[in-house]
């Protein structure tokens, strides 16, 4: 893993604020381009994108900015509801931001005079990660500092809260079965959920601290990945509550792991922004060694695209792209 064997990303898009965090939207939004959004300093922007991978007609990527919401904090991390739709009058983006002042925002928007913010206020610390009920996204989960991870309705009303032993890093639902959900702890421990009965049925254990990042595989849910430390670790939910794969990756502490949508062999994950700039890693289960460092000074976000193996990190004023082989 030397410096020179990293790249740089296959597509770039210039931003006009730092990006804190970036989302492809995995849902199908009825337009064959892809909804992405970032968050920065001051700004949520929303934006569809069109690679060539996809589109021969496309000179690499196609990126259209569909609307900028003044969000006045620091976006610390965002999540795209399964209602957002382009094809359908009026079209619908919807999304949920955390902040810096500890509360959620529930944006709303018909991409012409209507356009909600609802705060949802609860949490009493920093807001590490957010999700929507993925089948009708009239639910939203998030997990915290403050040792909770919390259940809110769209009105705004929290109607669960799970108690935790740690802080709370990564919160991920089921694709189909609406009442389980997977918590991640930053004490090493991942626990699914029964939310009729707010009780856990499984956790698993990685054996080490501090876990920064979690991901349940939606293309195979019996398996779960996270960063611990300096590794990653991949665990089989049917055979072991301990890892069945674990592999030092980052020099600095690694910060993000994120499954592709495209395949369940294939994943990524970042290292804290540090000395050392190979900030990407995309990894294949067959495969010893990372199959991709993508080499960036400063990363901040990391998604999949929907379909194609194609990832993107924020970084300052720019998205960088990058296409990896399948």
């Amino acid at each position: 893993m030397k410096p020179e064997d990293s790249r740089g990303p296959s597509y770039t898009v210039p931003c006009e604020d730092y990006v804190h965090v970036v989302e492809f939207s995995p849902f199908d939004s009825g337009s064959p381009a892809s909804l992405l959004a970032y968050g920065g300093n001051q700004y949520v922007v929303v934006a569809t994108c069109r690679f060539q991978e996809e589109d021969t007609e496309v000179e690499g990527v196609e990126f259209t900015t569909l609307r900028v919401f003044h969000h006045g904090l620091r976006v610390d991390a965002l999540a795209w509801s399964p209602e957002s739709r382009l094809d359908q009058l009026p079209q619908v983006i919807r999304l949920c931001t955390a902040a810096a002042d500890r509360n959620l925002r529930l944006l709303t928007s018909d991409l012409q005079d209507t356009n909600e913010v609802k705060v949802l206020d609860g949490h009493t610390d920093y807001i590490n990660h957010l999700v929507f009920e993925p089948t009708e996204g009239k639910q939203i989960a998030s997990v915290s500092d403050d040792h909770t991870c919390r259940l809110w309705d769209l009105e705004g009303k929290e109607t669960a809260c799970l108690q935790l032993r740690s802080p709370g890093m990564s919160v991920c639902w089921h694709p189909q079965e609406i009442f389980k959900l997977m918590v991640a702890e930053k004490n090493g421990i991942v626990r699914f959920y029964d939310l009729v009965t707010q009780q856990a049925i499984l956790s698993l254990d990685s054996g080490q601290t501090p876990l920064m990042s979690a991901d349940w595989c939606l293309t195979n849910t019996i398996k779960v990945g996270a960063v611990t430390g300096n590794d990653w670790v991949i665990w089989d939910i049917t055979r072991s509550s301990y890892p069945q794969e674990k592999r030092p990756v980052h020099v600095d502490r690694a910060r993000l792991f994120r499954w592709s949508r495209a395949s369940e062999n294939l994943f990524s994950t970042t290292g804290c922004p540090g000395k050392i700039s190979s900030q990407l890693l995309v990894h294949h289960l067959g495969h010893p060694q990372p199959v991709l460092i993508g080499s960036s000074c400063v990363g901040a976000g990391l998604s999949w695209h929907r379909s194609l193996p194609l990832c993107v990190v924020g970084g300052d004023r720019k998205l960088s792209f990058w296409v990896t082989e399948m």
